[in-house]
């Protein structure tokens, strides 16, 4: 499996619209004109003002045609979308008071005047209101940064967004061809019994979407059905996440806690957990805590030769995802071609 050809080619398929709010990040500016030249986007936007976005283009030597240019302050759509933040946040402050919750901030349409011409929120809410398709950023803002945005606009399917690699493998008995989704590895240090339950959903969807097939899932742990005791915390959370996840009726496959040699080997899953739904099919790995994801995923990447792409940020109710701010032009147009590509038809 080549994920990168895949999901370059379904994203020149798709022809969708992408919004990069950091208009003035030469990474980005080169990566824009990358993308329109490849017609991986139908129609690609900048967020900026506009002699500032030229300006650093022409620093960049990047030629602007056929790429968008959209300044929030001046832009016809500032009062829709002033109104629609302004409704979205006052939508929340009341969910908060029927809970009991105090609302310390309450929402003002000063206060969506001032935030919504910020270059993330402008972006997000361009995709909220379906302007964009998707949106890409983080080349010079933190994950959350970026996170924040797209929590208080766009929203989530689940209560937990969170993140996962793709990790390509070169043994292709592995997962699909050799392609594994890792879970999560980037966003919550330390997720929650719910949140476990969330990630594992949102990991099985991205492992449809980027690997092309149903999900089988193993929630891991350093415990095999209570080889350890629930007494340890991980054990207990990661088998409190499965019994949430029962009790939601999901549609794949799972099984949990798992150590990783008895979701990933067959004779070792008959050993440790016999008559498991899982054996021999494991195309998606949920970590029981942020640390034990990434050290996975890179011991994996480096140990093991394997290509790590990602992460790519799940959960959100549309296409949003995070760069690292050392991101390379290719890594940037990578990660855009994969944001594209979840784009619902």
């Amino acid at each position: 499996m080549d994920f990168v050809k895949e999901m370059r080619e379904k994203a020149k398929k798709l022809q969708k619209k992408l919004v990069l709010p950091e208009g003035t990040e030469p990474r980005t500016i080169k990566a824009a004109r990358i993308l329109v030249d490849e017609s991986l986007a139908d129609t690609v936007t900048l967020v900026g003002e506009e002699a500032e976005v030229r300006k650093a283009a022409d620093s960049a030597g990047v030629n602007l045609d056929c790429i968008q240019i959209v300044n929030p302050a001046t832009s016809p759509l500032l009062e829709k979308y002033v109104q629609e933040y302004y409704a979205i946040g006052k939508q929340k402050d009341e969910a908060k008071i029927k809970k009991g919750v105090e609302v310390k901030y309450p929402m003002t349409e000063e206060k969506a005047q001032k935030t919504i011409v910020a270059p993330l929120h402008w972006g997000a809410m361009m995709v909220h209101t379906g302007e964009a398709d998707a949106m890409v950023a983080g080349a010079e803002h933190t994950t959350g940064d970026v996170l924040v945005a797209g929590l208080a606009i766009i929203g989530t399917t689940v209560k937990t967004a969170s993140s996962c690699f793709v990790v390509q493998t070169t043994d292709p008995t592995w997962g699909v061809e050799g392609a594994l989704i890792f879970s999560d590895c980037a966003v919550i240090p330390d997720p929650t019994e719910e949140q476990l339950a969330d990630i594992a959903i949102s990991a099985a969807q991205s492992c449809r979407e980027f690997l092309g097939v149903e999900p089988t899932v193993a929630l891991l742990s350093f415990s095999s059905k209570g080889s350890a005791s629930a007494k340890f915390d991980d054990v207990g959370r990661v088998q409190r996440a499965v019994e949430i996840l029962k009790s939601r009726n999901p549609d794949f496959v799972f099984d949990g806690e798992l150590q990783s040699d008895a979701a990933l080997v067959p004779s070792v899953t008959d050993k440790k957990a016999p008559g498991s739904p899982i054996r021999g099919r494991v195309n998606t790995l949920i970590f029981p805590n942020l640390a034990s994801g990434n050290i996975g995923y890179k011991l994996v990447q480096r140990l093991g030769k394997a290509d790590a792409f990602g992460p790519f940020l799940q959960g959100f109710a549309k296409p949003l995802s995070d760069l690292s701010r050392g991101a390379s032009v290719d890594d940037i147009v990578t990660t855009c071609a994969v944001t594209l590509s979840r784009v619902k038809q």
